[in-house]
Formats: C-alpha cells, structure tokens, sequence
C-alpha cells in the first residue's frame, strides 16, 4: 500500500517592512508586507521600536558612488529593507544564545547586513548588539551606530587624537559633527565647530570652544592650524585644507570620493601632512562592539547626549530620506517602529 504525503501549508507571520524597489530617488522605498524573520540557533529576533534613516542610508539608496554597489548589490540593494541602527526588544531567541533573553532592551548596528526599517530583524548574538542602558530612550539609542561610533572611530582610531591638541569639526551639527564635538572635548582637545548661523548655538551648547559661521567665513581661509580637520560631510579638501593643518596635521573624512583616495595614496609617499579615508561600517563586529561599550561609558557620565532633529513613522521612510537629502538637518533623523 502506497503511503500518501500530506502537504501543509503553514501561514508564515507577516510584519511590515520598507523595501527598497531599486536604486533611486526616495519614492523607491516602499511600505510592504513581508515574511517576519525567525532567529537561526545563534540569532535574536529584536522587536524593533526605533530605527535610524542616515546620510549613508542615501547614498546607498541612490547606489553612488558606482562601485559601492560592489558590496550593497550591482542592479538593485541585496538587502531590500534598509536601516542600519537599531534600538528594541528582544521578541525571541535562538537555542543557542546565552546573552540575551526574551524583554531585554537592546541597541546596536547591522552594517552591511542592513534591515532595521522594519518591525522585526534577525542579529547574531556576537553582532554589534548591546543592553541599553535604562535612562537611554530608544530613540536615542538607534543612533548611536550612525554618528556616535562613526565620530569615535574617526577621532580616537583614525586621526588618534591628543589631549591639548587642536580640532576642528565641519560639518558640526550634524549627527556625526554633534558626537564628534563632544566625544573631542571628553578627550580634552580644543574644539572648533563649523556650521551655518542657525547651529551655532547648538553646537557651542555642546562643548566647542570656538564656533566658525560657514556662511561668514571660509574655516579654510583662517589664521589658525588645527591638529585634525574632521570634514564630517566631505564639503571640503585635503586641498583646501592643507594650510590651515599644523606641520604634521592630518585631514579625515568618512565621505568617500575618487579625490580623497588619490590624496590619501599621494599622501602616505610623502608629506608630513596627511589625508586619510576609512569605511567605519567595514570594521569587524567584535572592534564596533567595543566602541559602543565605550560610548556608553561615556554616555552614562553625562558627556554624551544626543541630538534629534526629527522623528518619522516607519511608513514615511521615504520622506525622512528626503529631507535628509535636502540639507538642512541637524542632529539625528529617527524612525519610530513602535511607540
């Protein structure tokens, strides 16, 4: 007698989700119904109630420059729901985590593995995931993988900054620029913020010792040097800036552009004054891990808070990227998953 196979068709659990359709202008972004994720044996599954919209999150969108989307897809995103930051709880886990349970409050960044827009994500448990700390909101908290670990990196690892030494900051209103200025004074450098007339009272509240208006005054054209030129948004140079760096100064950017690189490789022959790059978000899961540890540290001496510019509903996505793209936004952009 022949047996016969019962097929079941089991409802997978949908959640909404942004989707990237393509590359493109924002209207890519599209508000779906998807499958919701189940954590492997290694993975927690985080209920996501705040999620980060970013500078970066643009520009991979628009899949520019070109050979970025070597690693993010060559026709269209790998991973169709965008977001990188994260703040939440921990909805479920798999049979083989140990660190975290059910209700914890969490926070972190995905990097390349992108999908925090939307209801639910999936993260190894050696990912770049923390406990929250109680007195953080997690609005706060889905920042801190944007300009928060960024900032840290390019100041403390990348330009290797000093106490006494002399910083300038452009770009400091920004998500990056508003962490940078304050984690440069808690390592006891002498700060100078460049911004529009409109944020320098903003970023003097901060922490800069001195505030350059870039609508009066070129920052590139002053009688000063400076140890470190942090161009937080790439508007500038290593060119322009070389006359204002000390005898050994040195120039970062985290915005990559063909120019910078070729002033990076000419500079490393020769010059004492250098130009460096560094994509933050390639570093290994274990070294972010251990700056956000350090950034709550910071945080929780009072040394740290962040700045939020506005907050978007998860189905407006499209329209927080948009107004990041116009320009004018100060501070952080986040998406409230969940109230």
């Amino acid at each position: 007698m022949k047996s016969k196979t019962i097929k079941i068709n089991i409802m997978k659990e949908k959640m909404k989700a942004i989707i990237a359709t393509g590359y493109g202008a924002p209207d890519v972004l599209k508000m779906q119904q998807v499958d919701k994720p189940q954590p492997k044996e290694n993975d927690v599954l985080v209920k996501v109630h705040a999620s980060s919209a970013t500078t970066a999150d643009g520009m991979m969108r628009t899949g520019k420059p070109y050979f970025g989307r070597l690693m993010t897809g060559i026709t269209k995103p790998k991973h169709a729901i965008p977001g990188t930051g994260f703040a939440g709880v921990v909805e479920n886990v798999g049979k083989k985590v140990a660190t975290f349970k059910p209700g914890d409050r969490v926070f972190g960044e995905t990097t390349l593995g992108f999908s925090t827009n939307a209801e639910f994500f999936t993260i190894p448990e050696n990912g770049v995931i923390l406990p929250m700390p109680d007195n953080m909101s997690y609005a706060e908290g889905a920042t801190y993988g944007d300009g928060h670990v960024t900032s840290l990196n390019f100041l403390k690892e990348i330009a290797n900054i000093k106490p006494g030494q002399k910083v300038l900051i452009n770009g400091a209103s920004g998500s990056l620029g508003t962490a940078a200025v304050q984690i440069a004074k808690y390592m006891d450098t002498k700060v100078t913020g460049v911004c529009s007339t409109r944020n320098v009272g903003l970023v003097k509240s901060l922490g800069a010792d001195h505030v350059i208006d870039y609508t009066k005054k070129d920052f590139t054209k002053v009688d000063e040097t400076y140890d470190v030129v942090y161009d937080t948004i790439g508007k500038s140079t290593f060119s322009k800036s070389k006359n204002i760096l000390s005898e050994s100064g040195l120039y970062v950017s985290p915005v990559l552009k063909f120019s910078l690189l070729l002033q990076m490789m000419r500079t490393s022959i020769s010059g004492k004054k250098k130009a460096k790059f560094a994509a933050t978000g390639l570093r290994s899961d274990g070294e972010l891990q251990n700056m956000l540890v350090e950034l709550v540290e910071i945080f929780k001496q009072g040394r740290l808070k962040t700045v939020i510019d506005r907050q978007y509903p998860l189905e407006k996505v499209a329209e927080a990227h948009t107004y990041i793209a116009s320009g004018h936004k100060k501070g952080n952009v986040v998406i409230i998953v969940e109230p």
